[in-house]
């Protein structure tokens, strides 16, 4: 699977930097690296950022998980600010907590790079027929 290619579908994903590290139906892991352009006050990544990181990885997660020829869209999104990142790289672990026939219910947990935990975000898409 061409992970790049999955990120070239969504264009502000690539604008904001997300990377996948691997991505399957019950997992996608990803990368986002620490840069001033994606920072708010005080030098710490925007929160508007991570959201944009969890739900670029939720999107991929939801994508491979469809039925064939159905399409995604993200019906509700849930974050939990955790902890600021000034530095480094944000990764993130989203997996599947319900796949039905009409929503997705994701998971993602973002952490720093020393492994603690700086965001959970859970989010609802839609199944399109």
């Amino acid at each position: 699977m061409d992970l790049q290619a999955l990120v070239d579908t969504m264009p502000f994903a690539n604008l904001c930097g997300v990377s996948l590290v691997s991505a399957t139906a019950d997992e996608v892991l990803g990368t986002l690296e620490w840069h001033p352009d994606r920072c708010t006050i005080g030098g710490t990544l925007h929160g508007g950022v991570l959201m944009a990181f969890a739900d670029s990885v939720g999107a991929i997660c939801g994508f491979l998980n469809l039925p064939a020829g159905a399409s995604t869209s993200t019906i509700e999104s849930k974050t939990n600010f955790l902890r600021p990142v000034g530095k480094g790289s944000v990764h993130s672990v989203t997996t599947p907590l319900h796949v039905g026939r009409r929503t997705i219910v994701l998971q993602t947990l973002i952490t720093d790079d020393d492994g603690r935990k700086a965001a959970l975000v859970t989010q609802t898409q839609s199944v399109i027929a």
